[in-house]
């Protein structure tokens, strides 16, 4: 019989929908990742930290010849002692509170995705390491990863540095599955909603005469070499988000505070916003300023004696909120006859913070 002439199979094809279907179902790889922390708050593991910290050239951009025997040699040793004792006064029973918010958020945002995901959790510095979060991605055998750094404005000193080194890791790799980067989300809704609900919590428990958004500080050399068309005035430029500025970070921290401050409703001349944890230097390169430090200490001459700060540069506690915000800039402000300073705790795992993960991840 002539197969090509023989009476036709009567059988049905399977669409492309039931095909689909026998494939088994393939998951998602999701990265969250923040910055790091020591993995003790002793001298040596402080150093170590700090060592991998301070020599990253998105971090401290001078050449390398320079970076390395300066930092290595003369700034780590003479810090990491005296940032021993404040990691000291962080630390917990449960460690360092970076890490395990950080853990506490994968598993919580594992649970709410389910079983079509897999997430993992890294630091930029440290452990647990971006590579072997990524190994776990790749032992999982995912589809494509989504990499969430855990920084609300973009910088590239925090974004630009994980992204980085995510394709340093990745480009030895025989088989790269797709990767998409979630860049930044300093007006993402759930985020900003988030954030206001934190405050109003504080605010239902004090009268508070004034509110501060205090950022991480970067270099304004930062900002600019990000500006290829000159574009940045570090003035009324950040008053609105457009194409030109849209990641620049200083534009990105005014348009966070605005949408908070709306959501709080917040006139502009009852929030100031700022930044802290500037690294001085012998060259005297200017920072992103007003310096939180110095405007705190104006207030109470204004009479500004009540004074609700948030940091909404962090979305877990660590050293430069619960120590720095929260202690430092608190003890600063009554010695400069401030009355009240209260912190607004960061985001941590809260149910609303793991929601707004959940959906960025689901639309990337």
């Amino acid at each position: 019989m002539n197969p090509l002439t023989s009476a036709p199979n009567t059988a049905a094809a399977p669409t492309p929908a039931a095909a689909a279907a026998t494939i088994t179902a393939r998951r998602v790889g999701v990265l969250l990742v923040n910055l790091g922390t020591p993995d003790s708050p002793k001298t040596p593991d402080v150093r170590r930290y700090l060592n991998e910290f301070l020599t990253d050239g998105r971090v401290v951009d001078m050449p390398a010849a320079i970076r390395y025997p300066l930092f290595q040699g003369l700034v780590v040793p003479l810090r990491a002692p005296k940032s021993a004792k404040i990691y000291q006064e962080l630390w917990t029973e449960r460690g360092s509170p970076l890490l395990f918010h950080g853990l506490d958020l994968q598993k919580k945002v594992q649970a709410a995705l389910g079983p079509g995901y897999v997430v993992a959790f890294g630091m930029r510095y440290q452990n647990p390491s971006i590579a072997s979060a990524l190994k776990e991605l790749q032992d999982a055998a995912v589809e494509r990863i989504v990499v969430l750094p855990l920084f609300p404005q973009y910088a590239s000193a925090s974004t630009g540095s994980v992204q980085e080194k995510v394709m340093d890791i990745v480009k030895d790799w025989w088989i790269v599955p797709s990767i998409s980067f979630i860049s930044q989300f300093a007006t993402e809704p759930g985020f900003i909603a988030t954030i206001a609900a934190r405050g109003r919590a504080e605010m239902a428990k004090h009268d508070y005469d004034h509110v501060v958004f205090s950022y991480h500080g970067i270099p304004e050399r930062h900002v600019k070499k990000g500006d290829p068309t000159n574009y940045c005035r570090f003035g009324s430029c950040c008053d609105t988000l457009t194409d030109q500025n849209q990641y620049c970070y200083r534009a990105q921290c005014f348009a966070t505070s605005r949408l908070v401050a709306a959501e709080l409703g917040l006139k502009p001349e009852q929030y100031t916003v700022s930044f802290q944890s500037r690294l001085q230097s012998r060259l005297r390169d200017p920072w992103l300023q007003p310096y939180t430090d110095e405007v705190l200490k104006e207030f109470p001459a204004k009479g500004i004696k009540n004074v609700l700060a948030f940091s909404p540069a962090f979305v877990a506690d660590c050293l430069e909120t619960t120590i720095e915000v929260g202690e430092e800039f608190k003890d600063l402000f009554e010695e400069s006859g401030g009355g009240h300073w209260q912190l607004v705790p960061s985001l941590n795992s809260e149910p609303q913070w793991v929601d707004t993960v959940v959906e960025m991840i689901k639309r990337s």
